[in-house]
């Protein structure tokens, strides 16, 4: 009997052991993910480790992580949801703003595909942030063989469409402070109050330009009979807002394609009930992908 005994307190011993281990490979993780850039470049306020899914969001040009990534809080459990942080702003305020949108597509690959690979994911962008995730999207699978299995954009051009043009003419260093101040107070989608600290208003337009600046870098011509992505595709628009031409969104995948136009101008999904429309139906779509 002492040896079955040894034996029995020996398994629980190496049960104990591989828990106390797995423990510690997760809070490594955690740490690891930290020091390699993954909580500088992503923000996640509402972590879900046992979700199904992913959902990446981008903002828009001059924004930050902080409407988007409270996201978290009305998605259910099955989706972890996590906005994307471009340098130049938040915690990463020191840091440069980027040279061009290659180099943001590039830096957020690489920093993503561990965990891009782990589950399935979508992606979310608004305005400049549809852009990037664009951006990022076709460096994914170009380089990776790896691609969202949705693409939500929202007040947006296609990138290769003739709309799209005019917004790399635009001559973003020749326009004065108070033009782009302006410009931002048209579009609406920032608090009056923080357009009062001057401090603020003078970050803003800078990050504003700087995204601009950025967008501008975009090139992308659809080759003949070459169809980037499989996934599909959600458009979203504002009814206020400018016509955006999203039926060229048709060209780049062999997915399905679907728009839909709520009420308010661009910045229509920060009404609560736009915002209530495009968490479930985005919810919707993600549970019913089938995956």
């Amino acid at each position: 009997m002492i040896p079955f005994t040894v034996e029995l307190f020996s398994t629980q011993n190496d049960v104990q052991t591989i828990q106390t281990q797995w423990h510690l490979l997760k809070d490594f993780k955690e740490i690891f993910r930290s020091v390699t850039g993954m909580e500088k470049l992503v923000v996640c306020p509402y972590k879900r480790p046992n979700a199904l899914y992913r959902l990446i969001c981008f903002p828009w040009a001059g924004g930050g992580t902080s409407q988007l990534a409270q996201w978290g809080k009305l998605f259910g459990s099955s989706i972890e949801v996590s906005s994307v942080r471009l340098p130049g702003r938040e915690s990463r305020l020191k840091e440069p703003f980027a040279k061009d949108i290659a180099t943001i597509a590039d830096e957020f690959s690489s920093v993503l595909l561990e965990e891009l690979q782990e589950k399935p994911f979508a992606f979310f962008g608004h305005s400049f942030g549809s852009y990037i995730s664009f951006a990022v999207a076709l460096h994914l699978k170009e380089k990776y063989g790896l691609e969202p299995f949705h693409l939500f954009l929202s007040g947006a051009h296609a990138p290769h469409s003739e709309e799209f043009a005019p917004i790399k003419t635009v001559s973003i260093s020749d326009a004065k402070d108070e033009d782009i101040l302006k410009y931002i107070e048209i579009l609406g989608g920032t608090p009056s109050e923080l357009l009062q600290n001057e401090d603020v208003k003078k970050h803003l337009i800078l990050t504003f330009r700087e995204d601009l600046r950025v967008l501008q870098t975009l090139s992308f011509e659809k080759a003949e009979r070459n169809i980037p992505f499989s996934c599909d595709i959600t458009c979203f628009n504002g009814s206020e807002d400018k016509s955006h031409d999203v039926e060229a969104w048709h060209d780049l995948t062999s997915g399905d394609i679907s728009f839909y136009e709520l009420p308010g101008g661009h910045f229509y999904l920060l009404e609560p009930s736009n915002e209530i429309f495009l968490t479930k139906h985005i919810t919707k779509c993600i549970e019913n992908a089938g995956l």
